[in-house]
């Protein structure tokens, strides 16, 4: 069982040493995630749309970017296509 974590630690650390730049801005976008679906599931029915759509298009933003550098495509279309849906979904909370 150490050996699990032992692994999933160098592994970790193994990314952290390939692109520091890189690990910081995934872990920035994956505090945001966290924080909007806290923050989403602390405040219905009544969430504070504009607040957390702004946040989470932030975070698809950095983790599209992150996927970009990766040369993970799969990761990037679906962060991409995450961020245009939230996007339209806040300039139609904007215009209600």
């Amino acid at each position: 069982m150490i050996d699990i974590f032992r692994d999933v630690f160098n592994w970790i650390l193994d990314d952290y040493r390939s692109n520091r730049f890189r690990f910081f801005i995934e872990v920035i976008a994956w505090m945001i995630s966290i924080g909007c679906s806290l923050l989403m599931a602390l405040t219905v029915p009544n969430p504070p749309l504009v607040l957390l759509y702004t946040l989470w298009i932030m975070g698809c933003a950095m983790y599209a970017w992150a996927a970009w550098t990766r040369s993970s495509f799969g990761m990037l279309a679906n962060y991409m296509l995450l961020t245009v849906i939230d996007t339209v979904g806040l300039v139609r909370v904007l215009n209600a």
